[in-house]
């Protein structure tokens, strides 16, 4: 995946750890939304098998899946309902809510009254859209790993600093000298740098490391 770009996923899934699946009803049809988050179509697939064994006498569960930051890859299905009834209106509303690495299953047992194309269309946006909005989300932000290596002397002030401009970090490390990594925008890098060399006079020293992407809860 590129790093280059913030995403939007789910963390973890619905249903986890007690929490039911979210529920719709509408003319005695039941929908049930399914929500996890996904790496990857095999890591969906193998997910949404479970799903179906689960609800082996349901008619239908369609299905839609979101990969990529820039949600580049997409997959859905109707899984026996009308062409674009289903799994289509589960894909948008995924994209409308924009997130990605994530899949959504809906499981329709039948009640017995036909909803036509469009109930159809609309009950499944909206079981869709429920579990999307029910599940955990959390924003995926590339950030660079930024080694600044300091004498003991400079400790205190490098690290008020820190907690000056809410600066991310991993651990410290203390041998001869300290280790600080820090976890920043690429964008911002050179400020920081400028920003602790004048701090400590031109003796602090900088490694950079590698670019990763670290999760921030969304309320």
């Amino acid at each position: 995946m590129s790093t280059d770009l913030s995403y939007t996923t789910i963390a973890g899934e619905i249903p986890t750890s007690g929490i039911s699946p979210v529920f719709y009803e509408i003319q005695r049809s039941r929908f049930l939304s399914y929500v996890i988050h996904a790496e990857d179509e095999e890591e969906a697939r193998a997910w949404l098998l479970g799903v179906k064994k689960e609800h082996f006498e349901a008619r239908h569960v369609p299905y839609a899946m979101v990969f990529g930051a820039r949600s580049e890859r997409q997959r859905s299905s109707d899984d026996g309902e009308p062409g674009g009834t289903a799994g289509s209106p589960i894909l948008e509303a995924i994209k409308a809510r924009d997130i990605t690495n994530a899949a959504v299953a809906v499981v329709r047992y039948f009640g017995g009254i036909k909803l036509g194309a469009g109930g159809l269309i609309r009950a499944y946006a909206h079981a869709a859209g429920l579990g999307l909005d029910a599940a955990a989300k959390i924003r995926m932000t590339p950030l660079h790993t930024l080694y600044v290596l300091i004498d003991y002397d400079l400790l205190a002030a490098a690290e008020r600093y820190i907690r000056e401009t809410g600066v991310q970090t991993e651990e410290t490390s203390y041998a001869d000298a300290v280790t600080l990594t820090l976890l920043i925008p690429t964008s911002d890098i050179e400020l920081h740098q400028r920003a602790l060399s004048d701090l400590t006079a031109g003796r602090a020293r900088y490694k950079l490391g590698e670019q990763k992407y670290v999760a921030v809860a969304l309320t």
